[in-house]
């Protein structure tokens, strides 16, 4: 019993991190309403011929290329939807025999059913920022709770006090980044700024904080419905450079104090790496226009620091336990 319930923690976190990535795709390439109800596609189970689409949704012509996209990623949402599904029941059945609650893989079964309504609005209310950062959030926090749950069989760590903290606030700070990220990319904020580490030309060129972050709104106007400013990107763009100075100085330190613990030393080097390939990838998708490739390797590389900072923060809290 041990050994499937791990199988299927270990499929399901490498599947959940490729949904994650495959949702950017579809986001990134303006694909998220290609299919324009849910959960089928115009109707049916798959992307049907377009005569059959116009006979449904006669005012919205079917993107065959966009369709697909959109119906990959809930193909693999709703395999991983499964997967969790029978990791719970797992738990449940082995709850005497496993070293881990079933509760955890109850709340996770519960987080992808909501995760799964997001999906649903994400299209019915035609990509509201909000919904879609959650939707985003939601992704990154199925990720983290199967990583916790596989993490378990990673030997622990004996560290000083404060730097359990200390890998705690670090999990904090990279969710508020991952929010940061996913509201500037739904809001298409990326490209407010075309320049680095300038903006515009300037350090801190006109912004409009008072409409940049309404969460009830729709795409691309204000909460009284008027356009939204050129100045409100730009602030949603800066926060988010902010954001990510932020978190790679702290991250960084993170790290360096990771180094010192022969347990950590490993996950240190890791979360090191990765916050330079990310940082790069940033500041990349704004010198290069925001190309698909880099764009979605921006994704991957946030899902992995979560990844990485959820294995050291469950070393960290296991080795207290012992």
């Amino acid at each position: 019993m041990e050994k499937l319930f791990y199988r299927l923690v270990l499929f399901a976190a490498g599947l959940a991190l490729c949904v994650v990535v495959l949702g950017a795709y579809v986001r990134l390439s303006d694909a998220g309403l290609g299919c324009p109800d849910w959960p089928g596609c115009y109707g049916h189970l798959t992307v049907p011929h377009a005569s059959a689409a116009q006979q449904v949704f006669p005012d919205k012509p079917l993107e065959t290329h966009k369709a697909w996209k959109e119906m990959a990623h809930r193909y693999l949402a709703g395999t991983l939807g499964l997967l969790i599904l029978a990791i719970c029941i797992t738990a449940w059945r082995g709850r005497r025999s496993l070293p881990v609650t079933p509760v955890l893989p109850t709340l996770l079964l519960m987080l992808v059913m909501f995760q799964a309504a997001l999906g649903m609005w994400t299209v019915t209310l035609l990509l509201k920022p909000a919904v879609v950062s959650l939707h985003l959030l939601g992704g990154m926090a199925t990720l983290a709770l199967l990583v916790w749950l596989a993490a378990i069989r990673v030997p622990a760590a004996r560290v000083n006090g404060y730097l359990r903290s200390a890998a705690l606030l670090g999990v904090g700070l990279l969710i508020c980044q991952i929010l940061l990220g996913g509201w500037t990319s739904s809001n298409y904020a990326a490209l407010a700024c075309t320049d680095f580490p300038t903006c515009q030309g300037l350090w801190w060129p006109p912004t409009d904080f008072s409409n940049a972050f309404h969460l009830v709104r729709d795409l691309g106007l204000n909460a009284d419905g008027s356009a939204l400013s050129s100045q409100a990107l730009t602030a949603i763009h800066l926060t988010h450079r902010l954001g990510a100075l932020v978190v790679f100085c702290y991250l960084g330190w993170l790290g360096s104090r990771c180094l010192r613990v022969s347990a950590l030393v490993t996950w240190g080097r890791l979360l090191l790496g990765l916050l330079l390939i990310q940082a790069g990838l940033g500041i990349a998708n704004v010198l290069l226009s925001l190309p698909l490739p880099v764009a979605v390797a921006h994704n991957a590389g946030a899902a992995l620091l979560m990844v990485a900072l959820v294995v050291i923060n469950s070393k960290i809290i296991r080795g207290e336990q012992t």
